[in-house]
């Protein structure tokens, strides 16, 4: 890390190949998508937090999971807003940093916060008259705690991992920076970032198994009851929705390197990178909003309240 000069400057070449056409037309589509990704996932926060009959641990961790997409699409879009408007697209390295720690920290939570919700259903339909015993205050402060310490320290590491070695290079083919874009600049690779790949995606692993897991015991109880048949449509289903269209984008953003050597053309190539940035943290509140009725049914008040305001 001694080599890296404070005041390197990283240029993102995602953009290289669009025309200034190209960017107006995505900036147009891209900045409502912000704002009302951001108004989305504030008012289902809100809703949940002004409404006590909703301060239960499946409402207060979807609360949690809002919160985290807020900070990922905060982290994402400002910058890539710039990048569209200007033809520089350069980042400092401090920047490129902290966005790293940023878009590291939504990834891993969502992971986390997820695998948390799948166990919380679980209990609540598999063991449903001590739900409440196990999931004492204490207990859901303790998985609260551990779904915002586990990405913290991936981030973490994954930075101190990818500054090891100088950097040779300056040039960012992502949108946005992560741990990975920092590692191709170094002048050399060495084993430490093979093995904290394969432990960062070993845990990813494990916490995309307790899920499964969660399902599978869960379809099973529901196989035998009309009461957990209902709880699952109503209860379970946004969370397994939620969770699949999570996999589905990070499969893209994956497997976006080989797509890029089978030519991809440069706009495609960029949206599947970024994605698992944009689809889930607006598609999460609809989800939620809609199947689960208290939330809607607030959601409709709140709605209908402002309309008459309006006349």
């Amino acid at each position: 890390m001694e080599n890296i000069s404070s005041s390197h400057i990283l240029t993102v070449t995602a953009l290289n190949e669009w025309d200034w056409t190209s960017r107006i037309i995505v900036f147009s589509f891209a900045l409502p998508v912000y704002l009302l990704t951001i108004v989305l996932n504030v008012t289902l926060i809100m809703i949940i937090a002004f409404e006590k009959a909703l301060h239960e641990p499946m409402y207060i961790f979807l609360c949690n999971l809002c919160v985290n997409d807020l900070c990922g699409t905060t982290g994402f879009y400002p910058r890539a807003l710039v990048y569209l408007l200007t033809e520089t697209n350069r980042i400092s390295l401090e920047e490129c940093i902290v966005q790293s720690l940023v878009i590291i920290v939504y990834g891993a939570g969502e992971f986390s916060n997820l695998s948390v919700m799948a166990i919380d259903r679980y209990i609540a339909i598999c063991q449903p008259l001590r739900y409440h015993n196990i999931m004492s205050p204490f207990t859901v402060s303790s998985l609260l705690t551990f779904i915002w310490i586990y990405p913290c320290f991936l981030s973490i590491m994954a930075i101190i991992v990818a500054m090891k070695h100088p950097f040779c290079r300056h040039d960012i083919d992502k949108l946005f920076c992560e741990n990975l874009s920092l590692v191709n600049l170094a002048c050399k690779q060495d084993h430490l970032n093979g093995i904290f790949n394969a432990w960062m995606y070993a845990t990813a692993l494990v916490l995309i198994g307790l899920v499964l897991i969660s399902y599978f015991k869960i379809i099973l109880a529901c196989r035998r009851s009309k009461v957990n048949q209902e709880k699952f449509f109503s209860t379970c289903m946004p969370h397994l929705i939620t969770f699949l269209n999570y996999i589905a984008c990070v499969f893209f953003d994956s497997s976006q390197t080989e797509f890029r050597a089978k030519t991809l053309p440069s706009m495609l190539y960029t949206f599947f990178t970024v994605i698992f940035l944009i689809v889930p943290p607006f598609v999460n509140p609809v989800i939620y909003g809609i199947k689960l009725s208290p939330v809607r049914a607030k959601a409709l008040c709140i709605f209908r309240n402002l309309r008459m305001k309006n006349f």
